[in-house]
């Protein structure tokens, strides 16, 4: 089970727990247990919109917190294009551009999940960047920017 689902089923057990019990919950700042809080950023994903461009046209991005850090992932029905070094690439909402990660490596792995650097502050499009050819091949928006941590 992935941990966002489980996280998801622990929070509404709690959720569930706490509302037939009638307690009176306080915050928690003890480090050593996961709060509601911390569980419910875990959970937190935002989607963009589908990829548009010369050769990506498929598929999106989403993104979401895990251990405090944010990363960014593509959905399974995005493809891989066939150019010879597609890179992940975020633009942030100033306009400033990161170029990431390679989306393929070493043999038939892919980055199909990055941690997003903590120098980025926020995502407000996602690109597929050819580094060889240097060409957007497509990129996905967010409606709004996303915090990243």
């Amino acid at each position: 089970m992935n941990n966002t689902l489980r996280n998801m089923i622990v929070l509404a057990a709690f959720v569930n727990t706490v509302a037939i019990s009638g307690a009176n919950v306080a915050p928690t700042h003890n480090h050593d247990s996961m709060s509601l809080t911390s569980m419910s950023q875990d959970m937190m994903m935002q989607k963009s919109s589908q990829f548009k461009g010369i050769e990506v046209n498929k598929g999106s991005v989403s993104t979401y917190v895990k251990d405090g850090k944010t990363h960014i992932k593509w959905s399974d029905d995005f493809t891989v294009p066939n150019s010879p070094a597609p890179h992940w690439q975020i633009v942030d909402e100033k306009g400033t551009v990161y170029l990431l990660q390679r989306l393929t490596i070493a043999g038939d792995k892919q980055n199909r999940d990055i941690i997003v650097p903590s120098h980025i502050k926020s995502i407000k499009k996602v690109q597929i960047w050819c580094s060889f050819a240097e060409v957007n091949l497509g990129e996905a928006t967010f409606a709004k920017a996303v915090k990243a941590n």
